[in-house]
């Protein structure tokens, strides 16, 4: 979530959206904090994620970033708090061990993952007390990651989607290009609109301006046909942009 500006979380939430994600390494939980706090809208009716970052996953730290994260987006407790990579310091039975204790006290909602693969999250399941509330992982239409969205459908955990606008490229995706043109609409919603449609998919599109707020939710009136999500879904290119 690459905002610097509180006005425009008090206008999403005054839009509709209900779910706030930022993390240690965005250096805007301040930013989201003091959003959240201009809203009229009830802190209980908001999902509120951050992410501990891969340098601060050994238990101390853990536990120290993320009293300093509360601090600054002015909580007592997140709803979300994810692992953002399972690299660095992250060891499983130390770092989820962690989790589970700020699970336990309340200090967080849910534990979440991100950037994990399939072996990663069955070692994590078989490791954590807490259940998977979350996995966030880069999907878009050229880069769709189906092993772990089965993963989380057979597990009962939703798939957090980050970039689903390939970070600005969907205007070079000739499919989805051409079904914007028949809907007069944009390829950005088009793409947002073929993820609404996935179950077990929640979407957290980059809302860094009101324009873009205003964007996001036209694709929610757009609906595609099985046809046209499936020419998307077959779209053959495996182009992560924000590997490891």
């Amino acid at each position: 979530m690459g905002i610097d500006d509180p006005d425009v979380i008090e206008t999403a939430l005054e839009y509709g959206y209900r779910h706030l994600d930022t993390a240690q390494i965005y250096g805007n939980e301040a930013v989201v904090g003091d959003g959240l706090a201009q809203s009229a809208v009830p802190r209980e009716d908001v999902t509120v994620a951050t992410k501990v970052w891969a340098d601060s996953l050994a238990p101390d730290d853990v536990h120290r970033t993320t009293a300093e994260s509360l601090d600054r987006l002015g909580l007592d407790a997140v709803d979300l708090l994810y692992v953002h990579r399972p690299i660095e310091a992250y060891e499983p039975d130390r770092t989820l061990s962690a989790f589970d204790e700020l699970y336990k006290e309340r200090t967080i909602g849910g534990v979440g993952l991100s950037n994990f693969s399939v072996s990663e999250l069955e070692t994590a399941r078989d490791t954590l007390d807490a259940p998977i509330a979350a996995h966030q992982v880069e999907f878009h239409p050229l880069f769709q990651p189906d092993e772990l969205l089965a993963h989380a459908r057979e597990h009962g955990y939703p798939l957090v989607a980050y970039s689903p606008l390939a970070n600005g490229r969907t205007r070079e995706i000739d499919t989805v290009v051409d079904i914007a043109e028949a809907h007069d609409t944009t390829p950005e919603a088009v793409c947002l609109a073929w993820l609404l449609a996935k179950d077990g998919v929640v979407m957290i599109p980059k809302s860094s301006s009101v324009d873009h707020l205003r964007a996001n939710l036209e694709a929610q009136e757009l609906n595609l046909s099985l046809d046209e999500r499936e020419r998307i879904d077959a779209i053959d290119r495996t182009e992560e942009l924000f590997p490891e």
